[in-house]
């Protein structure tokens, strides 16, 4: 690590369905991450993970980014923000090219044709492609190849893992970041920040899936043998569990939340008896009073009927036998008692809840190591690798374009070393990977020639 990381900050913003985060990082000598400053405020505008209301949402973000800015005494003009929302589904799909000679060696070029050949596939209309991440690649009859620069084949094939979104969504998000008077870098797969944040990488050799549960939304993301092998954004969260709480007790919105967070338990078995807590009637009405056996059995069913749907995106993911690490549950839902339990119980695997302090430093760190946080710390790790990737400034020029290849899951051997880009250029795709690819073929191109 050379000193000027010293100077290196990033700034993200997590626009969530409860609360929108801004925040700032930066990375010590030993390449851990510094907090510089934390933000929040409540969120109105986002529904389900999908901005719906801009000048809310555009106001929320003006506040955190004022606050943070002052706080960090860091001002930026260029943010990392992630995009989740029931709009996303992601595929498999798999490509090879034919290659003329058997004897050559395959080049890095034919690597990019492959990766932007699955840019190219058909999506419905609205749809774009968010990430596409190489899983392994075949070459000729020789599976679970890593990086097949170098090697000899006659047919070059990957398969690949592909986020698909909506493109309005996306395009809201960029536009409420805009009217902020910032640019979005790059946008990112929820679900992939929270792992970078709170997942060890013995977890993903051995094989986890990491749930964040969320206000609105709760992301999915399967790791096996260090690759992401599956992603789901499931459209429900806590905010779900609050409204059955309202509506079964018939009491206010705000009431219910409270109950939820101070009283609440996933397990209405162990839930005391004789224990009752005393709701204020609404408008002078005479006074409530709900058992915490008959709260928590609410909560449970809720619960439950969300641990069905990972457990299917599990099953889904063709990995469900694999998993020896189990589950890490973070995001704000990770905080409800006796959640770990249940999930143990529902989905015979072990459980963890996962914080963010895997990879921070510095003083904040008690402050922000809350699983509510892992997205925006993700996001902060997830810009450092983009930085690395195009080894520039973080402060200069316009920004990209901020659509780009999924850098960060592109194997270590590959990622691109001493590159440039000029800011004002967009780039396109085929370069960029190009870029990203250039530090392994080096190598080899003194072989070739």
């Amino acid at each position: 690590m050379s000193m000027n990381n010293k100077e290196q900050f990033v700034a993200a913003i997590d626009i969530g369905t409860t609360k929108i985060v801004a925040i700032v990082g930066s990375r010590n000598e030993n390449g851990k991450i510094e907090i510089l400053g934390l933000s929040k405020a409540l969120s109105k505008g986002v529904k389900r993970g999908v901005v719906l209301n801009i000048e809310e949402t555009v106001n929320a973000i003006e506040t955190t980014v004022e606050d943070v800015q002052k706080r960090s005494g860091v001002t930026f003009s260029e943010v990392f923000v992630g995009i989740a929302g029931q709009h996303i589904k992601s595929m498999k799909n798999r490509g090879y090219i034919m290659r003329d000679a058997y004897e050559d060696e395959i080049r890095k070029e034919e690597v990019f044709k492959l990766i932007e050949d699955m840019h190219k596939i058909h999506i419905d209309i609205g749809e774009e492609i968010i990430h596409v991440i190489p899983q392994n690649f075949i070459v000729d009859n020789e599976t679970g190849v890593k990086s097949p620069i170098g090697m000899c084949g006659r047919r070059l094939e990957a398969n690949f893992h592909i986020v698909i979104g909506q493109v309005a969504a996306a395009k809201n998000i960029e536009k409420c970041i805009r009217k902020a008077n910032l640019i979005v870098k790059d946008m990112i797969l929820e679900p992939l920040a929270s792992s970078d944040a709170v997942l060890t990488d013995d977890e993903k050799e051995a094989g986890v899936v990491l749930v964040d549960i969320g206000g609105g939304t709760t992301d999915v993301a399967v790791y096996y043998d260090n690759i992401i092998r599956h992603t789901a954004v499931i459209p429900f969260g806590g905010n779900v569990v609050t409204k059955d709480i309202k509506e079964g007790c018939a009491i206010l919105q705000r009431h219910a939340e409270q109950l939820k967070l101070q009283y609440g338990s996933a397990l209405g078995d162990i839930a005391p008896e004789d224990k009752v807590v005393s709701i204020p009637g609404i408008s002078g009405r005479e006074p409530k009073e709900i058992s915490f056996k008959s709260l928590a059995y609410i909560i449970q069913s809720r619960m439950e009927e969300i641990i069905d749907i990972i457990n299917f995106e599990i099953q889904n993911s063709g990995y469900a036998d694999k998993l020896a690490a189990g589950v890490v549950i973070t995001g704000g839902g990770a905080m409800l008692r006796h959640l770990p339990q249940l999930m143990k119980f529902k989905t015979a695997m072990d459980v963890r809840i996962g914080v963010p302090n895997e990879h921070l430093a510095g003083l904040a760190k008690n402050e922000i190591n809350q699983p509510m946080y892992a997205t925006s710390v993700g996001l902060i790790m997830r810009g450092f690798d983009y930085l690395d990737t195009y080894k520039k400034s973080f402060l200069a020029g316009k920004g990209d374009d901020y659509r780009r290849t999924e850098i960060s899951e592109i194997p270590e051997e590959i990622k691109g070393e001493e590159t440039t880009v000029k800011a004002e250029e967009r780039t396109p795709l085929t370069e960029k990977i190009k870029m990203m690819l250039s530090k392994i073929f080096e190598v080899e191109d003194q072989k070739i020639s």
